[in-house]
């Protein structure tokens, strides 16, 4: 069961970056890049979101394996 939790995590977090690069080339990011310096926090919350479920699921899942 910890392992299917594991790629689930790993998936969620694969797609969640995917969507963080597209929402960061977006036209509203672009506009918010151009008055703040910085993408939209929608972006940015899906970039770490996505990176913390990969890293989590990857350690679960070496963690399984080593067992």
């Amino acid at each position: 069961m910890k392992a299917v939790i594991s790629l689930v995590l790993l998936v969620v977090g694969i797609v969640l970056i995917v969507f963080g690069v597209g929402a960061t080339n977006s036209f509203s990011s672009d506009v918010s890049r151009f008055f703040t310096g910085s993408p939209t926090d929608r972006a940015v919350w899906m970039l770490i979101g996505g990176i913390a479920a990969v890293v989590v699921g990857l350690f679960t899942l070496l963690g399984i394996s080593r067992k």
